[in-house]
């Protein structure tokens, strides 16, 4: 073995080791398919107060990004989430049958009418779709006119396609030449990178597919915070008390979010 194979080889046995010992107790081993493993986060989120306020953002931004309306509201991949906390009537769903979701369906073929939702919103759960055309196509069919689809996703930057690169599970492929990605399993399947594959590198192609769907906006943000909470897999990195230094950090450096942003607030409206 070359030197440059065995500093390879120390690096990758290394960086093994630190995810292992990094690795929540709670979901140390499970099968990411496993109901069970929601059942687990769902307890895990609860059990971090950092990671909950962070979900709570972003229930909140969702939440007042919806058009008013009194049709239902559908929540894709509700999993271990609460949503239902800052939206009424919120229907809950996962693509596995489990405790406190109100349907199992898959996103691709969503049981519901024409025109029948007001909006429809996710939360890292779009690039676990391994076909997201069937899922916009069928999105436009049951959303109204000027109704949504509402999102929160991991993003594509610098900082970010170091850390999802080498720090996190899920395959991350800004490169991949399609939009579609094996389905290896209900949640295991992923291309982190798809949404910034999606409405920023393919932004054209998207747009000329589904003309029905407008990019209306996307915020770009939450760079350190997430990460440092450990998520819905590992363990808190830092300390809960330092959580209002990270956020005033993050709010000074906003403007250069294109370069450290690691998730993104997307909002697509139906058009007439």
């Amino acid at each position: 073995m070359g030197l440059h194979a065995g500093v390879l080889a120390v690096r990758s046995m290394i960086l093994a080791k630190a995810k292992a010992w990094l690795s929540h107790p709670l979901i140390r081993g499970l099968d990411l398919d496993d109901p069970y493993t929601i059942e687990q986060r769902r307890q895990l989120i609860q059990s971090k107060p950092s990671l909950r306020a962070i979900y709570g953002e972003w229930y909140g931004a969702i939440s007042r990004a919806l058009p008013v309306g009194d049709d239902p509201v559908l929540e894709v991949g509700s999993g271990p989430g609460f949503l239902g906390e800052f939206i009424p009537g919120l229907i809950t769903s996962e693509i596995l049958a489990c405790r406190g979701v109100h349907i199992a369906l898959d996103a691709t073929r969503l049981p519901f009418s024409a025109r029948a939702l007001r909006a429809i919103v996710m939360t890292n759960v779009l690039h676990h779709l391994p076909q997201p055309r069937r899922f916009f196509a069928d999105a436009a069919r049951c959303v109204r006119p000027g109704g949504a689809v509402v999102m929160i996703e991991p993003w594509v930057s610098t900082w970010s396609s170091f850390v999802y690169a080498r720090l996190h599970h899920e395959p991350f492929k800004p490169d991949a030449e399609g939009w579609e990605f094996p389905a290896t399993g209900p949640l295991s399947g992923a291309n982190e990178a798809l949404a910034w594959i999606l409405f920023a590198r393919d932004r054209v192609q998207f747009e000329d597919e589904f003309p029905e769907w407008q990019i209306e906006s996307i915020r770009p943000g939450m760079p350190f915070r997430y990460l440092l909470s450990g998520g819905v897999s590992l363990r808190s990195l830092v300390p809960q008390l330092s959580d209002g230094l990270w956020r005033r950090f993050e709010q000074i450096i906003q403007p250069w979010m294109t370069q450290w942003a690691m998730f993104a607030e997307i909002k697509l409206v139906r058009r007439g």
